[in-house]
């Protein structure tokens, strides 16, 4: 496992290893709370490592005992309020763009490893990764309630996945909950001790780097970008996407596919797996 030597970064975290980044928000004084420092230096980390090959799969985390206990009020809200409107703005629009827009269609596969303490904001990047893997052990809420406040940063749109019911339910009490309950709800994949969480979070980044890059980002782009169309426009989008890949594809994804299922008989839909080392040039 190797550590990144980009620049001297203190609020974010990134180490290799075997295709895989482990970013981590590092502020475990602050139960790693997002500020515009943090907040600027993770929209620069995305941005190099989207063009970086070491990265095939990204895994964000937290350090310490938290994955982020939402948005930082002291720096974020009241150490701004009596700045110009536009260093406000400026302020917004760097976390929203990181935590939603240029996670939701990172050119990698994303997951979400929460390891911990898990507010307010902080729900934002969850939903916005492609999966999510919690532990047991962690704790969630969308506690804004609780300080008169509602949520932002588009953490009621995100809470949405977890159910209306459900949704309004911790929004209006301000409530915790933990991994379990995030994993029966859907907020997450699955919850695991927190003993196992990185290892079955590595098994899961494993699988996907079995799989071809450029299907895989097609695939999760399709999803999330047709999932508010009508039928006919969903279909027009993907038929579209479809022969779009067939040409950006240089490694024939389709056409190894097609070989290993009827050729070679290595591939069988729920059993097999795709074989990425014997793609075709």
């Amino acid at each position: 496992m190797s550590k990144d030597q980009r620049g001297e970064k203190k609020t974010v975290l990134v180490e290799f290893d075997n295709g895989v980044a482990w970013v981590t928000l590092n502020r475990p004084e602050k139960r790693n709370a997002m500020n515009p420092t943090l907040n600027q230096e993770m929209l620069d980390t995305l941005n190099a490592l989207e063009g970086d090959d070491r990265c095939q799969v990204l895994v964000l985390t937290g350090a310490g005992e938290s994955f982020a206990a939402g948005m930082d009020l002291r720096e974020y809200f009241r150490a701004l309020d009596d700045k110009p409107r536009i260093e406000r703005i400026k302020a917004q629009r760097t976390a929203y763009e990181w935590q939603w827009r240029r996670l939701m269609y990172f050119e990698k596969p994303t997951i979400a490893m929460v390891n911990g303490w898990c507010f307010g904001g902080a729900f934002t990047p969850v939903v916005a990764c492609d999966l999510a893997i919690a532990a047991n052990e962690a704790t969630f809420g969308i506690s804004e309630i609780n300080w008169g406040i509602l949520p932002g940063g588009n953490v009621t749109r995100a809470a949405h996945i977890m159910g209306d019911r459900n949704a309004l339910y911790y929004i209006m009490t301000g409530l915790p909950f933990d991994g379990a309950k995030a994993a029966s709800m859907g907020l997450v994949n699955e919850s695991v001790p927190l003993a196992q969480l990185r290892q079955r979070t590595r098994e899961l980044c494993d699988v996907l780097l079995q799989k071809n890059t450029n299907v895989l980002k097609a695939a999760k782009d399709t999803y999330k970008r047709t999932a508010g169309m009508p039928w006919d426009l969903s279909e027009d989008y993907i038929i579209a996407k479809m022969e779009q890949l067939f040409h950006l594809d240089k490694m024939k994804g389709r056409n190894t596919g097609i070989k290993q299922f009827l050729d070679d008989k290595t591939l069988r839909p729920g059993l097999g797996t795709y074989d990425r080392s014997k793609e075709i040039s």
